[in-house]
């Protein structure tokens, strides 16, 4: 048997704790929805880690032993700090995976680590969204039909401001008439950058199969594969003889 991915869901878990509607829905919260839901999609050793908890869950031993980290996060994106941000990009651009859900497309993390405003459109409306898949052979795609759909979502619309993602996974389309680019990868350093958008919190999104069957199978693409932490600018000596071995050079 393969080596378990080893996944840790950071979730606010503020919602369920202060909704009574999303408490509801998600009575151990967001995190543990999704931890249940992508087991029975995968081999996973999963970790959960939240706002309120210190370093928010997120120390630097808990970060060098996580192969992926899922992100989402709503209400409280100013009061994740700068210090956690700052490591956890350093894992991923050494190596480590990130899986970015939802709102979580407004977080420190996803917006230092693609570099733009990361800012949309949105509606809460109550209304049909329609998932098309774009990439049928992608492995994020796996198991995943032509389309499906949730009844009840969030509008994100256009224009998404991103970088231009590396594949474009699925598309969205939106009752009322928008559409949005709703899966998408990047590589940023060594690791692999996945948004997946649907799952507003007052609606049971994260209990839909398709949903943690995309999630699980975004874990198994964007897992860590090498750890290779950035350094400064090196001085080395020369492989092969040069004319000038001791010449000093600032970089």
């Amino acid at each position: 048997m393969a080596d378990k991915i080893r996944v840790t869901i950071w979730n606010e878990y503020l919602h369920e704790l202060e909704d009574d509607t999303v408490e509801a829905i998600y009575p151990n919260g967001i995190h543990q929805t999704i931890a249940e839901g992508i087991g029975r999609h995968g081999n996973f050793e999963v970790t959960t880690a939240t706002l309120n908890e210190p370093e928010h869950g997120l120390s630097e031993q808990v970060l060098q032993a996580t192969d992926v980290l899922i992100w989402w996060g709503h209400k409280a994106h100013a009061q994740v700090s700068e210090e956690v941000v700052d490591r956890a990009q350093q894992q991923i651009l050494s190596g480590m995976g990130l899986v970015v859900l939802h709102s979580g497309h407004f977080s420190k993390l996803f917006k230092r680590i693609l570099g733009t405003n990361c800012s949309l459109k949105w509606r809460e409306a109550d209304e049909k969204e329609r998932l098309w898949n774009l990439e049928p052979s992608h492995p994020i795609m796996e198991g995943i039909p032509d389309y499906f759909e949730l009844e009840q979502e969030e509008m994100y619309g256009e224009r998404f401001d991103i970088p231009t993602p590396d594949k474009l996974l699925m598309i969205s389309w939106f009752q009322g008439g928008e559409v949005f680019r709703s899966a998408c990868t990047w590589q940023q350093g060594h690791g692999k950058v996945f948004y997946f958008r649907p799952g507003h919190e007052t609606y049971p999104t994260y209990h839909n199969d398709y949903v943690v069957r995309i999630i699980a199978n975004a874990c198994k693409w964007s897992r860590r594969r090498v750890d290779l932490p950035n350094q400064e600018a090196l001085q080395v000596e020369a492989i092969e003889p040069v004319p000038n071995p001791g010449k000093e050079h600032i970089v």
